[in-house]
Parts: C-alpha cells; structure tokens; sequence
C-alpha cells in the first residue's frame, strides 16, 4: 500500500474521469435523467433532516446534497452511486457539534475528504473484495429495515420524537400515533408505496414515484387536507465558499474524530456501492475511484458549510430501481437539488411528507432480495449466522459495529473451518525392498505421520499436543510436505513437541520440509532442534533409512541390509 512520489501523476491520471463516462452517459439519456429527477425528490428531505439532526441546519444538509453529491458523481468510482448526507453519519457528527461547534465539524469534513484521497492513492479499495458476501447482504437487509422504520413517523403524520435510536424512535411514533391517530398520512404513505410496488412489477420503465408524489400533492392540495403535513419552508441559495471555519490549531484534537469520520464514509460508500453493484447486471465499481470521488466531494463542501457526505445507500436504491445506468442519473440529482434550492423551493415544499416517506417505504421492500436471502442462508450455518449478525447490529446498534461484528465473527469462523481442515494421520511405513520381517521389525519402533493442511495458531496445538503423546516406539518421522503453511505459533507447537518427544527417549526426523517453512522454524529455534545429529531428511525413505541406522547403533535392532532402491513415487518420498 505505497506509492512513490514519481508515480503520483500518473496514479491520479488514472483516478480522473475518462472517456469511457462520457460514452455512457449519452446512452439511455431520458431513463437517466428521469431516475436522477425522482432521486432528487427523494433526497430533498433527507437532505434537510440530515442537516438539522447533525446540528448545522438544514441548508448545511442541501449544501451536501448538491456540491458532495455533484463531484461523486463526476470524479465516484461508482456509474449508480448518489452521494450526500446520510443518517449514519449524522450519528457520528452530533458528539462532534457537541465539542468542537460547527466550525469542528467542517474542519473534520475537510480532513476526512484528504485522508480519502490519500486511501485512493494508496489503492485502499480493493481492500474491500475481503468483505464477505454475508456481511454485505445483512448490511443490506439491516439498512432496509433502517431506512423503512426512519419513515414510520412522517408515514403517520407525527413529529419525530426524540431520540438518536431508531427502533426507540419508531417505538414512541407508535405511541404519539396512538394518541393521536392521523389516518390520511397513513392512506397517503401506503398509496405511494403501493402504486411503486404494484407499477414497478407492471411496467417496471414508468416513473410511478414521481406519479405517485404529484398524485398524493395534487390531492392534499385540492381537497385541503391539513393532515397531509408538507414538507415547509425551504432555504433559497447556498452561502460562498470560505475557509473561515478552519483554525489550524485546533487540527490535532480534531484528528481522531476525522479518521472516525472517513472510515465511516469509506466503509459506507464502498458498501453502497456493492449493493447498487449487486442490484444490477454488468454494473461494476472502483473501489479506488470510489474512494477518490468522495475525498474531493468532502474536501469541497466544508466550504459552502456542507457536513461529510458518504454514497446513501436510500438514494442509490431509488436511483439503481427507477432505471439509472450511468452517472447522468446523480449528476441530474445534484442539478435538480441546485434549481429547488434557487427557484422552486415554495412548489416543492407543498409535498406531503407522508408522500415521500411511502417513497422510502417502498425503496426498503424493494432492497431486501429475497432469494439473496434465502440462498445465504441456507449455505451454511455459519453465512446464515453472520448475516443476522449483520442486520440485527445494523437495526440496533449502527452500520461501523454492525460491519466489524460482521467481519470479526466472519473471520473466526473461517479460521476454525480451515483449522478443521488440519489432520496429522498416522501412515504406514513404506516397505520398499524389505523383507516381510524386516518390514515388521522397522514398523514395531518406528511410527510415522503425515501433517496435512495449515500448521498456524487456530489449528496447531489441536493435534500437535497429540503427537506428544506417542508411546511405545522409539523414532518417529514427521512427513511435513503437506503442510499448506506455518506460522511461528505452529513452528513453536511443533518444537514443543519434539522437545518432549526427546525427553522421554523417542526420536523425531522429519522429512519434505518446503523451503517456505523454514523461515519460521528457524525464528523459533526448531529448526537446529531438528537437524540435531542429522535428523532431518529431504525424502521419506531417507528418514526412514536414518531412523533404521539409529535403532542398528542403538543396539536395538541388528543390522538389516540396505535397500536396493528407493521408490520414486512421489508419496514415498514425501
């Protein structure tokens, strides 16, 4: 993960926009624009929510929405990504605002964005394709259920309550709802959601978002329905860009919290983008590039007072099923954002809230993939564990712990499958051209095994402390050409074990050692233990001819004549 300074250009060369987006923003020019004007709806009121739980207001919120969301688009790595601010992240900022101010929160924004760029630089996103398939689906699942219950309330016409959970949230909308039922929030949520998912399965090319959300306005405005509560006032125009915010000395308390922050916005935007990826066919993102787009998309909208942004998994699942297929689609997102700021604010504020939150209602069903699912889970025990990990962590804890419950309990599964797959097998000596009775003789005080499979920290004290327990012979031969690897935990068990081995008399060779084991036997010491008087052989009839020489000198056996000839089969030898 280096990079010389020589090859800087080059590398951001090949991080800039090309020719290749250009092309294929051009085909499908009505789909694209049309997906990009329905995801701008969608996000214009998680734009000004997310503005105001985060502590900067709303404008900071549609600041983000527009310029984050426009340079994600151009420099992203991603042709379906829509970018901006998102409940996640908010999450994160809110402790910030609370110690550091608004101006803590930019400059935090502004830090993050470099360190984004430096990952791309440094090729950080592939790192990415390590994330179990398992933890990506109950990533999905968990934000489907998210973004699915952040809509109860506006869905039933009550002001969100407080609290930062949301199932604490959704728990309190219930009981305001019950108190005060408003059926005509909830008859214009589910008639939205409805039309979407009935007119998506028949004639999936028709926008019946915007439909539904021009019916449900058309509607709460003819026949004056208060209840239908609409979006309200909205801010025209956003501030100049300006460096005010920063102060230079306050760059190291805020380092911490700008590393928590770009990690977050990288795990969530190459998350984003792998779901959109999955959500289409011959979509592919770089996670490289990915990581580029939103660097400058952070680094650039601190400056007109825009908090960090992250792909929104919400807006690119709305732009992915209203037909997107290139980055037209967010790009029209971001421009339609920038007209409503400056001209059409007061028409778009009569949308009924409840209108948009069946919009997103819609959008989670549509995320969940049923036979993903369903195939997952039946894998194996464990893919089907890690994805209720994932999604029960994600609904009730947030998307950082739900991604590291995910990967830590996805990686100590797989290291206990794999170290499963270690064995030490006794086998049979080979008899080559021994007699019968020489054969019994060399068999009655030499056993040997076979080592198959990782010698590492999960799997070697499993059979190795075994081996220790050999009784009733005086040499025994490990054949280690199966050992697939070795760490130093292994070459320690393994030493530990001839150690003990010797103490009680019987002792080990070793044959078929790869040069790749070497290293960390002889970090440990256990490779000198071995070659102790000769004890370590190339072939196994070569251990085998040490051991019986061993036991002649002994005064153990009587001398046996020679073999002619060694076999040649490679199990023989090995």
């Amino acid at each position: 993960m280096t990079i010389s300074s020589g090859r800087v250009g080059a590398r951001l060369t090949a991080l800039l926009p090309g020719r290749a987006d250009l092309a294929e923003m051009r085909r499908a020019p009505r789909r694209n624009l049309l997906a990009g004007f329905t995801v701008a709806i969608v996000a214009l009121p998680l734009a000004l929510g997310f503005g105001v739980s985060s502590g900067l207001g709303a404008e900071a919120g549609l600041a983000t929405a527009v310029i984050a969301g426009a340079l994600a688009a151009v420099f992203g790595g991603s042709n379906l990504q829509v970018s901006g601010p998102t409940g996640a992240m908010t999450v994160v900022l809110v402790p910030i605002v609370a110690e550091h101010g608004p101006s803590g929160v930019l400059t935090v924004g502004l830090m993050a964005g470099v360190m984004l760029v430096a990952l791309a630089l440094l090729r950080a996103g592939k790192y990415m394709q390590y994330v179990p398939a398992p933890v990506v689906e109950g990533f999905t699942l968990g934000i489907a259920c998210v973004i699915g219950l952040q809509q109860i309330p506006n869905a039933l016409g009550v002001p969100k309550p407080e609290g930062d959970r949301v199932l604490v949230v959704t728990w309190r909308a219930l009981e305001e709802f019950a108190e005060n039922p408003n059926w005509i929030a909830v008859a214009f949520a589910l008639a939205v959601a409805a039309v979407m998912l009935i007119g998506a399965r028949w004639r999936p090319t028709i926008p019946f978002s915007i439909l539904a959300v021009i019916a449900a306005t058309i509607v709460a405005q003819v026949a004056g329905l208060d209840a239908a509560k609409p979006i309200g006032d909205l801010p025209s125009g956003l501030p100049a860009p300006s460096l005010a915010f920063l102060d230079p000395g306050a760059l190291g308390s805020l380092l911490a919290p700008a590393v928590a922050v770009a990690a977050l916005a990288a795990l969530e935007s190459l998350l984003s983008a792998s779901v959109a990826d999955g959500m289409t066919v011959g979509q592919k993102h770089d996670p490289d590039r990915e990581l580029f787009g939103q660097g400058l998309a952070n680094i650039a909208a601190p400056l007109f007072g825009g908090v960090p942004a992250t792909g929104a998994i919400a807006r690119t699942a709305v732009n992915v099923r209203t037909g997107a297929g290139s980055r037209l689609a967010s790009l029209t997102h971001a421009a339609v954002l920038a007209a409503i700021v400056f001209a059409a604010a007061p028409l778009v504020s009569k949308i009924p809230l409840a209108a948009l939150a069946g919009v997103l209602l819609a959008t989670a069903i549509r995320m969940v993939e049923v036979g993903s699912l369903r195939a997952m889970a039946k894998a194996t025990r464990s893919d089907a564990l890690i994805l209720v990990l994932t999604a029960v962590a994600t609904l009730a804890l947030d998307l950082v712990y739900a991604v590291i419950i995910g990967l830590v309990v996805a990686g100590a599964l797989a290291l206990r499958a794999v170290a499963k797959q270690a064995r030490l097998d006794q086998v049979p000596l080979d008899r080559g051209d021994h007699s019968a009775e020489e054969h019994a003789l060399l068999a009655e005080h030499i056993v040997a095994y076979r080592i198959d499979g990782p010698l590492f920290f999960a799997a070697a004290h499993r059979f190795l402390l075994e081996l220790a327990e050999v009784a009733d012979v005086r040499v025994v031969i490990l054949r280690m050409s199966r050992v697939s690897t070795m760490d130093a935990t292994g070459a320690l068990v393994l030493k530990d074990a001839v150690q003990k081995l010797n103490r009680r008399g019987i002792v080990v060779m070793t044959s078929g050692i790869r040069p790749g084991q070497r290293q960390a036997l002889d970090s440990v010491g256990a490779l000198d233990l071995l070659r102790l008087e000769g004890r370590e052989y190339a072939t196994t009839p070569e251990a085998i001819q040490g051991a019986r020489t061993y036991l002649e000198c002994a005064g153990i056996l009587p001398a046996i004549p020679a073999p002619k000839a060694a076999t040649t089969s490679e199990e023989a030898v090995r």
